[in-house]
């Protein structure tokens, strides 16, 4: 037999959490020392996308793994163009501009960010009249 030149995983005698409460589900410690922060929206996308209802913990401890480095992996590359040192919007558009899917997804949030924007200014300007002329 040919011998695998993979290391083997020891993964016995981990500090897993399995604690079934949600709101506690974002910080749970894991043997790494790190606190999980997308633990429960990453269960939600899983179900949203086929997955179990209550997919393996393992499972989603990894995509949060790949999540936190491709965002770590994007900011760091954000922060060497442009400003030095600094992540604007436009920098980041700049990294996914030949990704028609993230570039129309960033727009999309740009151009719903500003709509909201827009809504808040504006009831909080008929709130303030409002509030005006009950003074008077």
């Amino acid at each position: 037999m040919a011998s695998n030149s993979m290391p083997e995983e020891n993964f016995e005698g981990g500090d897993f959490n399995y604690d079934d409460d949600a709101d506690d589900d974002q910080f749970v410690a894991t043997n790494s020392g790190r606190k999980r922060l997308f633990s429960k929206e990453l269960r939600c996308m899983m179900f949203g996308f086929g997955d179990d209802k209550n997919p393996y913990t393992e499972t989603v401890d990894l995509l949060e793994d790949l999540v936190i480095e491709y965002i770590a992996e994007t900011t760091h590359r954000a922060m060497e163009i442009g400003r030095t040192g600094r992540v604007q919007v436009e920098d980041i558009i700049f990294l996914v501009r030949k990704d028609p899917r993230k570039y129309a997804r960033v727009k999309d949030l740009l151009t719903m960010n500003e709509e909201l924007k827009k809504a808040r200014k504006a009831f909080d300007e008929i709130k303030y009249v409002g509030t005006e002329g009950k003074l008077k």
